[in-house]
């Protein structure tokens, strides 16, 4: 059999313009790589082929001629996920075609009773390395579709949805793919090329915005460290490549483990390594010596889920009151020569103008060096997205395209969700101003943090300054969400 797995061009900015940072989907190179060898498996991360989608794909459909394509897709990609599936039966209809990742698995009873199921066959729910690779041996003749755990599949026309597997066993799972059957490379975080690996899967924390619970329940799962190491050799000395993102939900649950994990990367002597991970404010707290282990190891950035400096907020969300856990992380990052992303979360219910002003401010006071900033978004099946229905605050219950974290797809009590997306996108320009690069991080980009400091950040404050005497701050923000709304739109997908 022949297989080709593809992920979605839908990006979302994190800190820069959005083709600054571009990592590989570990997704779709962990579900290859546990396809059995008898098979031939391609992988595509569209991420790399934004502009010229249909091009692309036409060309790759011709050349692999699949038996089986796999499309992984987040709520907000689901939309461009439909209309490549579509494409794609039209370039090769004898092809299957199965749809997975969190969307899938927390609405497959709902999009199996749309149109969209026309163009699609398969549904995998859940966890993708054991079911993928049955549903590829079952299409050569060798299992069942009846028989695998967390499969929907077609039968006279309608979808047959069989009952959940349990989560895997993580030290059954094979190394990801990240040779030549990766069609697509130039994976970089700004100037350096960079790989993703897994250390961990899962959350035991209790946030309600999160759809972790419902891939995975609140349990927390560990690669055997050996294997981590592995994984890590195969980047550096196979791949060539030094920066690695961790892709664990919240590597630090187990800081008894994360410092054994450490010590085995330091015991590698690997020069030059950079770690990149996210992680929870209250472990990175209360362990400062796990936090100094993981700079030992070669840690050097961290994004916390800080999300909101309001403790009725943080108690909306589900998060306790983490606010001095939050200051305590920072200062252990810092100590430690570790840069911190803050991320941040606007639009809950009690917000209004000034609400918003104290969350920024409260993100300068704490001395995070970069914030990464969303709205509130009411993912499907999510206890966030229940409570507010409840109290009538969700304005766009339906265009998932916009569930990204950047638009408003909410109101507050205060604010209407035309005047949230103006706030969150005002006073972070007025709060908290041009962005800094702070000195660690000066020292581990010095060529791209020159770039910015010295002729991006120079010439966009000039460009800037004329557009606000000409337009405005209304004017200028009319500007940002047409470019939000460019983002995502592939203009040559447009009639699927």
């Amino acid at each position: 059999m022949k297989v080709l797995l593809i992920s979605m061009p839908d990006v979302v900015p994190v800190l820069v313009h959005e083709a600054a940072v571009h990592i590989p989907n570990l997704g779709i190179a962990s579900i290859g790589g546990n396809i059995d060898s008898c098979h031939d498996v391609f992988l595509v991360d569209l991420i790399r082929k934004r502009r010229s989608v249909k091009k692309y794909l036409t060309k790759i459909m011709a050349k692999t001629q699949p038996d089986l394509v796999g499309l992984s897709a987040m709520a907000w990609q689901y939309d461009t996920c439909v209309k490549i599936a579509h494409l794609l039966k039209e370039l090769r209809p004898e092809t299957k075609i199965v749809i997975g990742g969190y969307h899938a698995t927390l609405m497959a009873e709902e999009i199996a009773e749309t149109d969209a199921m026309q163009w699609i066959d398969f549904i995998a729910r859940g966890e993708g390395e054991e079911l993928c690779r049955r549903l590829v041996n079952a299409l050569a003749g060798d299992d069942s579709f009846a028989e695998i755990p967390s499969l929907s599949y077609k039968e006279n026309g309608s979808f047959v949805h069989n009952s959940r597997a349990e989560n895997l066993d993580l030290a059954t799972i094979k190394r990801p793919i990240r040779d030549k059957r990766r069609l697509t490379w130039g994976y970089h975080l700004m100037n350096a090329g960079i790989e993703a690996l897994e250390t961990s899967r899962g959350c035991t924390r209790s946030c309600n915005f999160c759809s972790m619970k419902n891939m995975y329940g609140r349990k927390f799962r560990v690669y055997p460290i050996d294997r981590v190491i592995d994984d890590i050799n195969d980047i550096y000395y196979n791949r060539k490549v030094k920066s690695i993102f961790i892709t664990d939900d919240n590597m630090v649950l187990n800081a008894k483990r994360v410092k054994k994990l450490c010590d085995a990367i330091i015991a590698q002597n690997y020069k030059n390594l950079k770690l990149y991970v996210q992680a929870d404010c209250v472990t990175m707290a209360m362990h400062e010596d796990m936090v100094a282990k993981m700079a030992a190891a070669g840690f050097k950035s961290v994004f916390l889920g800080i999300e909101n400096g309001s403790k009725k907020n943080l108690s909306a969300a589900g998060k306790g009151d983490i606010v001095q856990a939050s200051k305590q992380a920072i200062a252990n990052c810092h100590k430690h020569g570790m840069m911190v992303i803050g991320g941040l979360i606007f639009g809950f219910p009690e917000d209004d103008e000034q609400s918003i002003i104290e969350n920024y401010e409260f993100f300068k006071e704490i001395g995070a060096d970069a914030a990464y900033c969303q709205i509130i978004t009411p993912y499907p099946k999510t206890g966030m997205r229940e409570n507010l229905l409840a109290e009538d605050l969700i304005t766009n219950k339906n265009d998932l395209k916009k569930y990204n974290g950047l638009w408003a797809n909410v109101r507050t009590k205060y604010l209407s969700s035309d005047e949230l997306q103006y706030q969150f996108w005002y006073q972070r320009q007025v709060v908290l101003g041009w962005w800094n690069p702070p000195a660690s991080l000066r020292k581990q980009g010095r060529l791209w943090t020159w770039i910015w400091r010295f002729l991006m950040k120079p010439f966009l404050k000039l460009r800037y300054r004329r557009i606000m005497k000409k337009i405005g701050w209304e004017g200028r923000f009319k500007l940002e969400i047409q470019r939000l709304e460019r983002m995502n739109y592939f203009k040559d997908l447009e009639k699927y």
